[in-house]
C-alpha cells in the first residue's frame, strides 16, 4: 500500500539522524519542495546551526509556519522495540525519534501548503517557514537569531502557528495560545568553612540561608490571570558541604526558577529577589537566565482560524492552555504578531518509542491547510 504524502514525508525526516544541532539534510528536503513552490528561501547559517527562512509573496498579512528538524537524543537503543531512526509503521501509529517532536508536524505543514497552493495558487497575503536546528538545545543560534535577522529589516511576521505537540489525547483536543515566562536564578551564599565543634569560629551559609530561601518558596508571586496559573518559584538544585560530617560548608549554591505569568516581568521578579536576600543580610553573588518572556494570543483573526480549523475536522472545539514549557514562539512573539502552538499529541515525545497516530498526521495536515483557507483566501 502506497504511503500517503504526509505519511511519506514524515518517515523520510524522521529516517535522518538530525540531533540537536544536526539538521542531516531535513531542510534540504523541505526547501526542495518549497522552492518547486515558488518560495524564495534564505540560508542562515549561525555558528553550529543551519536555519532557513523561506517565504511566498509580499503582501501582508504575513503567515508563518516554525519549526525545528532536531531532536533529542535517542538513549538506549536497547529500550526501543525499532530503531530510532528506521520509520517504523505499528498498528496505526507511526514510530520513529521525532515523530512527534516534530518531524511529523514539519511533514504535515509542507504538504500542506502543497495542497493549499495547488488549489489556490494565487493567494492573498505571504506564506513563510521559519525552521531550525537548535529548538532542542541551548536554542542560541537558531530561532532568535532568524528573527532578530527579520526584524533588523523590518520583515515582521503577523501569525505564526508553532508546530510543537500541544495535543494531549487527539490531535487538536488542545491549542496552545501562550506560554509562561522562565527565568533561573544561580545564587551563592558565601560563609566562613570550619569545623562543626567551633561554630564561632566559622559561619554557616546554609543556615544563613534557611529563612530566605523559604520566604522565596512560599511568596505568593501573583494571582495568576484568565489564562495563566499562578507564577512558580522551584529549587531544583541546592549542594553544600565537602561530604564531610564534621566540616561547615564555606558555601552554599542554590539553582532557583520562576515559571511566570504576564502579570510580572523578569526586571520585577530580580528584584523582588534581591530585595528578599538583602534583608538577610547574606554575602551572595546571583547570576541570571533569562529563559523567555511570557506570551498571549487571546484574540485574533489567527486564533479564529485555528480554532474553526480545529472544530472542522474534530467537530469539537479545542482546549486553549498555556501550560507546559517554553518553545520557540516566545522568540517570534516578540515581533508582536500572533503565535499559537497546534501539534500532535505530547504523550511520547523524548521517550523511547517515540510515535503519533498516522490518522493524527492526516487530521493536522487538514487542520493546517483549512487555517490558510480562512486567512488567506476570501470569504
Amino acid at each position: 500500500m502506497t504511503d500517503t504524502p504526509v505519511l511519506a514525508l514524515a518517515k523520510d525526516l524522521i529516517s535522518r539522524e538530525s540531533v540537536t544541532p544536526e539538521d542531516a539534510g531535513c531542510q534540504t528536503v523541505m526547501i526542495e519542495r518549497l522552492k518547486a513552490l515558488g518560495f524564495d528561501v534564505e540560508i542562515m547559517v549561525f555558528e553550529d546551526t543551519t536555519n532557513f527562512w523561506a517565504r511566498r509573496g509580499t503582501q501582508a498579512p504575513l503567515f508563518a509556519f516554525a519549526g525545528h528538524t532536531d531532536v533529542v537524543p535517542a538513549g538506549n537503543l536497547a529500550d526501543w522495540h525499532t530503531p530510532p531512526f528506521d520509520p517504523t509503521v505499528q498498528d496505526g501509529y507511526l514510530y520513529g525519534r521525532g515523530a512527534a517532536d516534530m518531524k511529523g508536524s514539519l511533514a504535515a505543514m509542507i504538504v500542506a501548503v502543497e495542497q493549499f497552493i495547488a488549489q489556490h495558487p494565487n493567494h492573498q497575503g505571504s506564506i513563510g517557514f521559519l525552521i531550525t536546528s537548535d529548538e532542542e538545545g541551548p536554542f542560541i543560534n537558531g530561532t532568535v537569531r532568524v528573527v532578530e535577522a527579520l526584524m533588523a529589516r523590518d520583515e515582521l511576521i503577523d501569525m505564526c502557528i508553532v508546530g510543537e505537540p500541544s495535543s494531549t489525547e487527539v490531535v487538536g483536543d488542545v491549542v496552545k495560545n501562550g506560554r509562561r515566562g522562565s527565568i533561573t536564578g544561580d545564587l551563592t551564599v558565601k560563609g566562613i568553612q570550619g569545623h562543626v565543634a567551633y561554630p564561632h569560629l566559622a559561619r554557616n551559609p546554609v543556615h544563613q540561608s534557611f529563612l530566605a530561601l523559604n520566604e522565596l518558596a512560599t511568596t505568593q508571586w501573583d494571582e495568576g490571570n484568565a489564562y495563566f496559573p499562578p507564577t512558580s518559584f522551584q529549587i531544583p538544585n541546592i549542594h553544600a558541604g565537602t561530604g564531610a560530617s564534621n566540616v561547615i560548608p564555606g558555601e552554599l549554591n542554590v539553582q532557583f526558577n520562576l515559571r511566570f505569568s504576564t502579570e510580572l516581568n523578569n526586571q520585577a521578579i530580580i528584584d523582588r529577589v534581591v530585595t528578599t536576600l538583602d534583608r538577610y543580610d547574606l554575602d551572595y553573588e546571583l547570576d541570571w537566565t533569562f529563559n523567555g518572556d511570557p506570551f498571549l494570543t487571546d484574540t485574533g483573526a489567527l486564533l479564529d482560524a485555528v480554532v474553526a480549523a480545529v472544530a472542522k475536522v474534530n467537530n469539537t472545539q479545542p482546549e486553549l492552555l498555556t501550560t507546559g514549557g517554553t518553545s520557540d514562539g516566545r522568540f517570534i512573539a516578540r515581533m508582536g504578531g500572533q503565535v499559537v502552538e497546534l501539534g500532535p499529541v505530547n504523550a511520547t515525545i523524548h521517550k523511547v518509542n517515540e510515535c503519533v497516530r498516522i490518522d493524527d498526521l492526516e487530521k493536522l495536515t487538514l487542520m493546517y491547510q483549512n487555517v490558510l483557507e480562512h486567512l488567506l483566501v476570501p470569504q
